[in-house]
C-alpha cells in the first residue's frame, strides 16, 4: 500500500497494475482507498481475487494467485516490467517463482515477506 499511496503522493502516472488476493470482499484491507485512487488515476488497475467467498455478482477471480492468473494480468516478460511481491513467505516464493517461470527478470522481481519470526 505504501508504494502506491507514494505513486500517489509524487503524482506519477506509470502504468501500474495491483493484483491483490484477500480471502472475501469483505476482508479487503485499503478497499475503498484503493478504489478511490483507482478511480482517479487511469493508469492504475487494481484487480481482486477472492480465495474463500465471494458477493453475489462477483465477476473477479476467486481463486489464490497461480501461474495462470499472472499470465492474464501481469505485463508480458518481454516489456521487462517491475514485479513487487509482498506477503507471507510461502505465498511471496510460489508467486516470484510463477513470474520467473514465465520468463520474468529474476533481478526485477523485488520482494517482502511478513509472518511469524523467532523460534
Amino acid at each position: 500500500m505504501a508504494l502506491i499511496r507514494h505513486r500517489a503522493a509524487a503524482g506519477s502516472d506509470v502504468a501500474t497494475r495491483l493484483l491483490y488476493s484477500s480471502r472475501s470482499y469483505e476482508e479487503i484491507i485499503f478497499r475503498e482507498e484503493l478504489e478511490t485512487l483507482a478511480s482517479r488515476d487511469a493508469s492504475l488497475e487494481v484487480i481482486h481475487t477472492l480465495t474463500r467467498s465471494t458477493p453475489e455478482g462477483w465477476v473477479g477471480y476467486n481463486r489464490r494467485i497461480d501461474a495462470e492468473m499472472l499470465r492474464e494480468v501481469s505485463w508480458p516478460a518481454n516489456e521487462n516490467p517491475l514485479a513487487f511481491v509482498c506477503g507471507p513467505t510461502s505465498f511471496v516464493e510460489g508467486v516470484a517463482d510463477a513470474l520467473v517461470g514465465l520468463g520474468h527478470d529474476p533481478a526485477r522481481v523485488k520482494t517482502e515477506r511478513f509472518g511469524p519470526t523467532g523460534g
